[in-house]
């Protein structure tokens, strides 16, 4: 299957001028064709991006442009962001036209782009719901994203430009750009929105236009935070990630999504003006992120109040909040700092993001959504309103921020593949890997790999440079034992040769997929005792109907003194590798104890042994509503040799 024939362009594009490391690959240079990714890109395009817009419409936001517009009457619909998903949904199809040149996908969005035109005041202003509902501007920054509005615009419309070479969003853009120049700003409204997304926009903006004032003001929005200047009455200043400034905070905090978007313009703010202290202080946060506050799915955000992250180490499975949107957010972070630092830890996260705490976020037919991420559902939970995971994924939501972000990420998912090196190191760096063609560099490569089900992955080289060269082969970090044509590699590191390379040469990358049991820090409370399984870069998960018939999955308990199993099995769940691994049967006290607490203990394994049987995390809810969990209770000593 071709999924790409003309690659997509990058939505980061760092100027010359910025301090990064690597590199994103210019407009064309990798195409995915074929195997895991190129099956979700390809459903995405089919599936998903037509329900998006038909939701759109359904929903009311379309009809609320449409009021503003002066071309229906009516109130609008929706919540006050609502316009951004109709942003969101116009940028994935921008980069999702690079690949496909769908004609009539593009006349689907400069239809809507017609629409913004007619809604778009004289002095530039735009947004459909905030003026109809309340008749002010910007009165109640806290609650009304105004400015996130404003920034998943600009997105949509640098995406546009940059895939398809159509400038009218990007005027439409520009003109809300410079109405929000005018108003904002340390002289002018200093009023911060409490949603951020605008500091990246404007960055990329200022990228895409050359004009320095973006800049400058997402560099005011970003340097203005955390003076606990936003006020609410039902959300403390961390929860918009305003109580400490953003180079002098430790960790992050808050509503999940809004930091992971701060972060990705304070890491784009940080490269444009070489600010070495603003990307240490990122680093230093990411650090505490990923080793104190990060689900083993890479979900991110404890706490269903607020959507936010807890205290570190406050990593509950039931009650995990890891908002699809944080996942999105938090792969954008990353992405940003692996061009600045070119450090190998943001390329692994980027891959674990996106294979577990992202992909769960949507079914394996492109048209039902998660907005929640648990690593748990009991087999007596009950459902408590349209996010909760207890009822299945939804086609929809009332807040429905998190399915058109899946779809833009999945429309330019083959930009966070490859980079190149800066002006001293050039060469081309693999950091994820998929079947496909790279064109960058000198080289044109081809890759051929099943992975994740495989870890051989083969690099042909068609062309190369007429001198020296580098590739490098990101090896992740849980891939001890890693080769390369045979010899050593190192796990967490690049593997990266210099040479005059040949057409016809090639390489061979060989990751182990020996399952691995992992086991969590002893302050992360709700994982004590139990174990969680993992192969290659994907986390599995225990679902009820896989289990011995007549058990109750919260009975189960795994012996990892046991060898685990591997079968790939094509019939299932759109082909996937499923482990297989023995454990044992718990008796409970009884379906009705006379006391909740004894002296006895509530709980014993039995004789007869159980075969468990675990998938993939991200492919968990696509045979209806069931239990599930990623850490089960473990009994018996480390097993040898799997």
């Amino acid at each position: 299957m071709s999924l790409c024939p003309a690659s997509s362009p990058s939505p980061v594009l760092p100027t010359e001028r910025a301090e990064v490391a690597l590199r994103p690959v210019a407009a064309g240079t990798v195409r995915v064709t074929e195997g895991f990714w190129a099956q979700r890109m390809s459903t995405n395009r089919q599936v998903t991006l037509p329900l998006g817009a038909q939701q759109l419409e359904s929903a009311g936001n379309l009809e609320n442009l449409r009021i503003a517009a002066g071309q229906q009457e009516g109130l609008p619909r929706g919540p006050e962001f609502a316009d951004s998903d109709v942003y969101k949904w116009l940028e994935a199809a921008a980069w999702d036209y690079a690949c496909s040149r769908d004609a009539a996908s593009l006349e689907q969005q400069l239809q809507i782009v017609r629409l913004l035109e007619a809604a778009q005041k004289p002095d530039g202003y735009l947004n459909a719901v905030i003026p109809l509902r309340s008749g002010q501007r910007y009165q109640n920054l806290p609650w009304s994203h105004e400015h996130y509005c404003a920034g998943h615009l600009i997105q949509a419309a640098v995406a546009l430009a940059r895939s398809a070479g159509r400038t009218e969003l990007l005027e439409i853009a520009v003109g809300l750009a410079d109405h929000m120049v005018e108003v904002f700003g340390p002289e002018k409204n200093r009023a911060l929105d409490g949603h951020p997304v605008i500091e990246s926009a404007l960055v990329e903006l200022y990228r895409e236009t050359g004009t320095r004032a973006y800049l400058e003001l997402a560099a005011w929005f970003v340097q203005a935070r955390g003076a606990a200047t936003i006020r609410s009455e039902i959300a403390g200043p961390s929860y918009f990630s305003d109580r400490v400034p953003v180079r002098q905070a430790q960790t992050v905090e808050g509503h999940a999504v809004r930091a992971m978007y701060l972060a990705a313009g304070a890491a784009d703010l940080a490269v444009e003006t070489g600010d070495t202290e603003l990307l240490v202080a990122l680093e230093q946060q990411y650090q505490q992120m990923r080793t104190t506050k990060q689900y083993i799915t890479g979900g991110l955000g404890s706490r269903w109040e607020g959507e936010s992250f807890g205290s570190p180490y406050e990593l509950p499975n039931e009650r995990a909040y890891a908002e699809t949107c944080a996942a999105v957010g938090a792969v954008q972070w990353a992405w940003r700092m692996l061009l600045a630092t070119g450090k190998p830890v943001y390329a692994d996260q980027i891959e674990h993001i996106l294979f577990n705490g992202f992909l769960a976020g949507v079914s394996l037919e492109g048209d039902k959504f998660f907005y929640v991420n648990p690593l748990q559902v009991s087999s007596t939970t009950q459902p408590e309103g349209d996010r909760d995971p207890a009822a299945g994924r939804n086609r929809w939501f009332d807040c429905a921020c998190c399915p058109p972000n899946l779809m833009r990420m999945l429309a330019s998912l083959e930009s966070y593949m490859v980079t190149t090196g800066s002006a001293e190191t050039g060469g081309v760096q693999l950091h994820q890997y998929a079947s496909g063609t790279v064109e960058a560099a000198g080289f044109i490569l081809h890759i051929r790999t099943d992975y994740p089900w495989s870890g051989q992955v083969q690099v042909s080289i068609e062309a190369a440079p007429d001198h020296s060269a580098a590739i490098s082969l990101r090896i992740p970090a849980w891939a001890a034992g890693a080769k390369v044509g045979g010899q050593l590699a190192a796990a967490g590191q690049y593997w990266t040769a210099v040479r005059r390379w040949r057409p016809g040469q090639s390489l061979q990358l060989q990751l182990p997929m020996r399952p691995r049991l992992l086991y969590a820090d002893p302050r992360v409370e709700a994982a004590r005792g139990s174990v969680a399984v993992a192969r290659g870069p994907l986390i599995y998960a225990f679902e009820s109907c896989d289990q011995p018939s007549g058990s109750v999955l919260e009975n189960l308990v795994l012996d990892t003194a046991a060898p685990i199993t591997v079968e790939h099995r094509h019939d299932l769940l759109g082909g996937v590798s499923i482990l297989q691994m023995s454990g044992f049967l718990q008796r409970p006290r009884g379906d009705d104890p006379e006391e909740l607490y004894t002296e006895k203990a509530s709980a014993s394994p039995i004789g007869g042994r159980a075969l468990l049987t675990a998938i993939p995390y991200y492919a968990w809810a696509n045979r209806g509503p069931q239990a599930m969990r990623v850490w089960i209770p473990a009994t018996g000593g480390p097993a040898d040799g799997r």
